[in-house]
């Protein structure tokens, strides 16, 4: 009897034991499953949002391009204009008009050319991308681009897609030479529009198929990229698994879809949807439930061991094992989550990058228009008055002035990214403080009673140490900034005060603070959060209110910072604002002192030069400008010209030689560094001058280095041309 109930107590525990077996293994397998539902489904839902993202910013990119390119055609056009209008060339027949759009459309690089009459009916076209200008004028907004017609300065621009992805850039502007529009247009082939496809293929390729699953991208129904080349070019309904994906729609979820032609092996996927793309991403069941066969061997295993050993510690062991599963998806949530903030916060910065590039070329093109636009308009204003001399030589003043506002944005903007680049490279030479702060008194001293504003100083008496190791040139470039933003934001009848004062010295250092108040407009607190950003104004109108370029401050900021210095700024709207500069020197000592040279030649009256420059309008100026000073000019057009021309004349025969750097067939530095290599009596005394656009001092240096003796930037100053070429003549 006691061997019955043994036997059965021994059935119900193996009862026991074997449910609670078939429970543990039940549990562990539904746990499992639905952990690798879910880690799948985290892969692939992470794996399509940074693809969908990385679509989004190309797109982006693609669209920045889109708008140069339109950019680009449309000042092609308006160049065309202006030269149907100046250059005479032969249009009275329709083969003399056809033949001057084709040279047109070479000289601009544009692949056609259309004039229409006021009618709109075609006058004259030329084309050598294969588009007939019938076929291009029906695929745009025909009364938006003979509106020109009637308001000349308005400019029509649009974009044709074409069927297999390339795309037309077309521009029009209305004629000024007769009544018509001209319609310019480059071609884009469809080779070119597949480099965006091609960096999307680069992108997914980099997956594995049998790790991170199968990666598709299609734009439409036609798939452009996949880590699986064998569906490149595929249409959607033509994959049984993309299909189902895609009738069940997008989402986070994972979509369970049956292989085709198979009863028992499946598929898991999901898709999303950019702005112009569709991201697929699925993988087998294999992939996706990896770790339950894992836990199930595990789960087996632990309940064998269970068996084995005490039961009093299985529910222990059961609890421990559920807590450190519990602990890893914890820790893997915060990875996770942390992940996507770090996505999140890229996703942020690349916007803003974006929108800052996107806001600092509408900034610039308008900064560079405004003063190109007046003196394009002074222009014809003299066209149309030429016998009105005063007129013209008053608005000839004012294309001074706007040349030289469009020359130092220019110079702003290059230094600026120079400064950015880290390439601005600062002198350490020896240099009087004193010397500096009175050039800059005496320069802004003019502009200061021009505005009405007085300007008082105590610099004199606090600098034991004025002289001292620096760079005189960034240096006074930082004060004129200050003081030029101090004058032009001020009030008439206003005041600014300077001083300075020794902060700390020693045998070596010393470091001086230069205090500069103004009793201006003044500035908001929130502006001054973002005084030092480039292209920074306080009011929106500024630009043209005070004709400013908003990068004067951060030109500041950036040289003040190489210097090892700082700068800060309090400001109170409708008071004043003051400026703060520290900086460190290391101190000289005082200089000898020398006597002024007055025998220096300040005359070319009967000297000989040779000039090379492969710009024609500039050598005619150089040429003009020098020939009206008395000298005698030989013009090559680049600098193996100048090499050839020095060897094939005898010594003596040319005084100096003035050299453009950047030209074609051998550019000008080569050229000097070639005649200094030459052996002849001349060649290494004959003196050399650059007479170049790259104007920073790290070009100068460069063409020092290749042996030349002065370096004269463009546009040219002819006085100082002439005063440089007069000190290198013996």
């Amino acid at each position: 009897m006691s061997h019955k109930k043994k036997l059965l107590r021994n059935q119900k525990i193996l009862l026991i034991e074997s449910l609670i077996g078939i429970f543990l293994i039940a549990v562990t397998f539904i746990a499992s499953i639905h952990t690798d539902i879910s880690n799948a489904e985290q892969r692939l839902y992470k794996t399509v949002e940074y693809i969908k993202d990385q679509c989004n910013a190309s797109q982006l990119r693609d669209l920045a391009s889109e708008s140069k390119s339109l950019l680009w055609v449309t000042e092609s056009v308006e160049q065309i204009r202006w030269r149907l209008t100046y250059v005479d060339e032969a249009m009275d027949t329709a083969e003399e008009q056809a033949e001057t759009l084709q040279h047109c459309a070479q000289d601009s690089y544009l692949d056609g050319l259309i004039l229409l009459a006021p009618d709109g009916s075609v006058a004259a076209s030329y084309d050598k991308a294969g588009f007939s200008a019938k076929d291009l004028l029906s695929r745009v907004d025909h009364a938006s681009l003979m509106d020109t017609l009637d308001f000349p300065e308005k400019t029509y621009a649009v974009r044709i897609e074409e069927e297999d992805e390339s795309h037309i850039d077309l521009a029009a502007v209305s004629r000024t030479d007769d009544r018509g529009v001209i319609v310019g247009y480059f071609y884009t082939s469809v080779a070119y529009t597949h480099i965006f496809n091609s960096s999307i293929h680069a992108l997914v390729s980099g997956y594995e198929p049998d790790q991170d699953g199968m990666i598709v991208v299609s734009r439409g129904n036609r798939i452009i990229a996949s880590n699986k080349e064998s569906l490149i070019g595929r249409d959607i309904e033509d994959v049984y698994t993309l299909k189902r994906i895609m009738e069940r729609g997008f989402g986070r979820k994972l979509i369970h879809v049956r292989r085709e032609n198979s009863r028992i092996e499946n598929n898991f996927g999901l898709m999303d949807k950019s702005q112009y793309y569709y991201i697929y991403a699925y993988m087998s069941e294999q992939a996706v439930f990896e770790v339950t066969p894992k836990n199930l061997f595990v789960a087996i295993t632990l309940y064998l061991f269970l068996l084995a050993a005490v039961r009093m510690f299985s529910r222990s062991a059961e609890r421990s094992y559920q807590e450190a599963r519990l602990r890893e998806q914890q820790r893997y949530t915060e990875m996770l989550q942390e992940k996507n903030e770090q996505l999140e916060e890229a996703v942020k910065q690349a916007e803003k990058a974006s929108a800052a590039k996107s806001n600092f070329l509408s900034r610039m093109s308008h900064d560079i228009r405004t003063p190109l636009n007046g003196i394009i308009g002074l222009l014809k204003v003299d066209e149309a008055h030429f016998d009105d001399k005063e007129l013209i030589r008053n608005n000839h003043e004012k294309m001074e002035v706007s040349a030289n506002h469009l020359l130092a944005l220019i110079n702003d903007i290059l230094q600026m990214r120079k400064l950015e680049d880290g390439t601005v490279e600062l002198t350490n030479e020896p240099m009087s403080l004193r010397a500096l702060i009175r050039e800059v008194s005496v320069i802004e001293g003019e502009h200061a009673s021009e505005a009405g504003v007085t300007l008082e100083s105590d610099t004199k008496s606090n600098l034991p140490y004025p002289y001292v190791y620096g760079s005189p040139l960034h240096l006074r470039q930082i004060f004129l900034n200050i003081y030029s933003n101090s004058i032009k934001y001020n009030k008439p009848g206003g005041k600014i005060y300077s001083s300075v004062e020794c902060l700390s010295a020693d045998s070596k250092t010393v470091t001086y603070r230069w205090t500069i108040s103004d009793t201006g407009i003044g500035m908001s607190e929130e502006f001054l959060k973002h005084i030092f950003d480039p292209f920074t104004q306080e009011k929106n109108d500024a630009r043209s209110v005070y004709q400013g370029t908003g990068l004067g401050m951060s030109i500041v900021k950036a040289l003040l910072d190489q210097m090892n210095g700082s700068i800060s700024v309090t400001s109170q709207k409708g008071v004043g604002s003051t400026f703060v500069i520290t900086i460190p020197f290391t101190i000289a000592e005082k200089p000898q002192s020398k006597e002024p040279d007055h025998t220096q030649e300040t005359s070319i009256r009967g000297r000989r030069f040779l000039l090379a420059e492969d710009n024609d309008l500039n050598a005619e100026i150089a040429k003009t400008l020098l020939e009206d000073k008395g000298a005698t000019i030989t013009v090559v057009s680049d600098g193996q010209q100048a090499v050839n021309r020095f060897k094939e004349n005898p010594v003596g025969t040319y005084n100096a030689i003035l050299m453009d750097v950047m030209m074609p067939v051998m550019d000008g530095l080569t050229a000097a560094k070639t005649i200094r290599a030459w052996d002849r009596p001349d060649a290494k005394t004959i003196p050399i001058v650059a007479m170049t656009a790259n104007a920073f001092a790290e070009d100068a240096q460069k063409c020092m280095e290749a042996g030349m003796n002065a370096h004269l930037a463009k546009p040219l100053d002819i006085q100082k041309v002439v005063a440089t070429l007069a000190g290198l003549i013996e």
